[in-house]
């Protein structure tokens, strides 16, 4: 979020960020569809953590070109205040097609988000894999809900970033998918249709990405605290490991009940950790929480293998004391709503 630095209040400053970059940050920073928010993007990494320190230095460098451009970065997946009769939309190629598309709904996307793309070897595989870790939205939303206000108002979602993103369409869990061909057929169709401009209209909470050749994890709220972008980094790439061992083995699991991933998805962004949805390893009951601790348990020897075990100790942290939606309800109710737009700025994290 492009803030006030006094205030904490969105202001338009995107084009005098991306006008001002340095030649070698060209590439690390690009619009989104409203002036008030800019994108950072890392390059392809190796690791999770040379990715995490890289982003740390995006987020650094934003802070230096703040204290000459009189901006403030904040984070949350909602600013709490903002209205969308105030944003003022990208004038670009791309994003007019999204404002002509959507209209005030566009409006309405004052959304932040962290997203994370994890290799994969080619689109086959990435479509596989991609089937199997649709049951994993639930508990990696829930680990990630940071937007509880929208327009002033307390929402009673862990996630109103997921409601108000899914004005758009295509922007829900996909359906399984047989193959590559199936999922070109598709974007070919819907291309026919004039329903989408790009293969990247295809706004899912996973998707597989034509241009990256990756599995994109686009489910998250955007989370101030690096070691909680880490512990997200960190599941996603060791989802997609596992699950392509799994797919080598011939136990990869595609085939979910598709009204039950929708219901999970909605039960992650209303009520979060403590609600309960169907289990999708045995076709019983379980809480999102302990749907967490499945999915670790999951990838637990991925974990290991690239070295990120320690993230483990974060998401028995989350569990414990909360997520970021949870420390803003906390703060608000010793502090009014003008000081919780200040400490969306002030818990930033800027070094480890």
């Amino acid at each position: 979020m492009i803030c006030n630095p006094a205030s904490g209040d969105l202001i338009n400053k995107a084009d005098k960020i991306m006008s001002n970059l340095s030649s070698d940050m060209k590439d690390r920073f690009s619009y989104e569809l409203i002036q008030s928010e800019i994108e950072s993007n890392t390059s392809v990494c190796n690791t999770v953590d040379e990715s995490i320190n890289e982003l740390l230095d995006l987020r650094n460098y934003l802070k230096d070109l703040g204290e000459k451009y009189n901006y403030r970065i904040g984070i949350s997946g909602t600013h709490p205040t903002a209205l969308p009769v105030d944003q003022k939309f990208i004038d670009n190629d791309s994003y007019n097609w999204v404002k002509d598309n959507l209209r005030y709904y566009a409006s309405r996307n004052i959304t932040f988000s962290n997203h994370f793309h994890i290799a994969v070897s080619n689109l086959d595989e990435a479509i596989r894999i991609t089937n199997s870790l649709r049951r994993w939205t639930a508990p990696l939303l829930a680990l990630s809900a940071n937007s509880p206000f929208f327009e002033g108002v307390n929402t009673g979602f862990k996630s109103s970033r997921t409601m108000n993103f899914g004005n758009f369409p295509r922007t829900h869990i996909p359906p399984k998918l047989t193959s590559s061909d199936d999922f070109l057929n598709l974007i070919s169709v819907l291309k026919e249709t004039k329903s989408i401009a790009k293969d990247r209209h295809i706004w899912w909470k996973i998707r597989p990405h034509t241009d990256f050749g990756t599995i994109e994890f686009r489910m998250c709220d955007a989370q101030r605290d690096i070691g909680r972008v880490k512990m997200l980094a960190a599941i996603c790439q060791a989802l997609v490991y596992q699950s392509s061992l799994d797919l080598k083995r011939g136990v990869l699991e595609e085939d979910y009940n598709y009204e039950l991933l929708l219901d999970s998805l909605w039960k992650a962004c209303r009520f979060g950790l403590d609600t309960e949805i169907s289990n999708f390893s045995n076709n019983g009951i379980i809480s999102i929480r302990n749907s967490v601790l499945d999915m670790i348990n999951y990838i637990k020897d991925a974990l290991i293998y690239f070295n990120n075990s320690d993230v483990i100790e974060i998401v028995e942290d989350v569990l414990s004391n909360g997520t970021e939606h949870d420390f803003q309800i906390n703060y608000l109710q010793e502090h009014s709503i003008d000081d919780l737009k200040v400490y969306l700025m002030d818990s930033v994290d800027y070094k480890l």
